[in-house]
């Protein structure tokens, strides 16, 4: 899982190249959707889903539609390990909101700190000279980190007792319908590259319809809360492959920035990340 949710940065980084951001979104999730759309109704997990529509459809926003058209136009003008390492904040961003929220039982000096050396380490991985950098894209990141760390809390908090299958399905599936018109507009006028096929039918059938059964299983097997490690590892997994395979530049400033994220999510969460990335 932690490779899986790693590599699609690398792949969105690709498919945009070629291909607008609603398209690529579009034919991510309309493949992946026909994919498990039939596999959850042959389970029975979609008829559930009827009594929890409203919240399943505030799911499918932010979770799914939002943030994969996010990543896509940020991932235009920021590399994809920057991109990866970025994300590895949305543990923090899941404490704060928790911290936030009211629970004075959850306030303490441990948590305000690992926050402190968390932003600490987000400004590490940005660095200082901003002129180099979209700051439009950088936003858009942000914003995609909100939606990492708001989307398992709607999940935990109305959708606790929906079939897990059948809600990725249909968050898919919705998400695919509400873009197909914007992609027919933003189609590519010649058939893509090998590279940009192959990165969009990854991003479909790997990093989506077969991560998410994969998750399921991960979650059964060791539970939810050991899962959520993953959340640590794919955002280096992120860095390494952009900076490999795609020659991107690697500064000391976002391995340092990195490790301070980590090491605030941590002490912020206390030991287990809130949100899981999926990317």
């Amino acid at each position: 899982m932690c490779v899986i949710w790693g590599i699609p940065y690398l792949m969105i980084r690709v498919a945009v190249r070629e291909l607008a951001p609603v398209t690529m979104v579009f034919l991510r999730t309309g493949i992946a959707a026909a994919l498990l759309v039939p596999l959850a109704a042959r389970r029975g997990e979609l008829r559930p889903l009827l009594a929890g529509w409203r919240p399943l459809l505030a799911y499918t926003a932010i979770e799914v539609a939002l943030p994969w058209l996010l990543l896509g136009r940020a991932e235009t003008k920021l590399t994809s390990s920057l991109t990866g390492l970025l994300i590895a904040a949305v543990p923090l961003v899941a404490a704060l909101i928790v911290t936030l929220s009211g629970d004075r039982a959850r306030l303490g000096r441990r948590r305000w700190f690992g926050l402190l050396v968390g932003i600490v380490g987000v400004g590490a991985i940005v660095g200082l000279d901003f002129g180099e950098l979209d700051l439009v894209a950088l936003g858009e990141v942000a914003l995609v980190a909100v939606c990492y760390a708001v989307g398992p809390i709607i999940l935990a908090r109305w959708m606790g007792g929906l079939p897990a299958l059948g809600i990725v399905a249909v968050s898919l599936a919705v998400s695919a319908l509400f873009y197909a018109p914007l992609a027919a507009v933003n189609w590519p006028s010649s058939f893509p590259s090998a590279h940009v096929v192959e990165s969009v039918v990854g991003l479909a059938v790997v990093c989506s319809a077969a991560a998410f059964i994969i998750y399921f299983a991960l979650i059964r097997e060791v539970g939810p809360l050991r899962a959520t490690v993953i959340t640590y590892v794919n955002p280096a997994v992120a860095a390494v492959l952009g900076v490999t395979l795609l020659n991107e530049q690697l500064t000391f400033g976002m391995v340092i920035g990195f490790a301070l994220v980590l090491a605030g999510s941590i002490l912020a969460t206390g030991g287990t990340p809130e949100a899981v990335a999926e990317p």
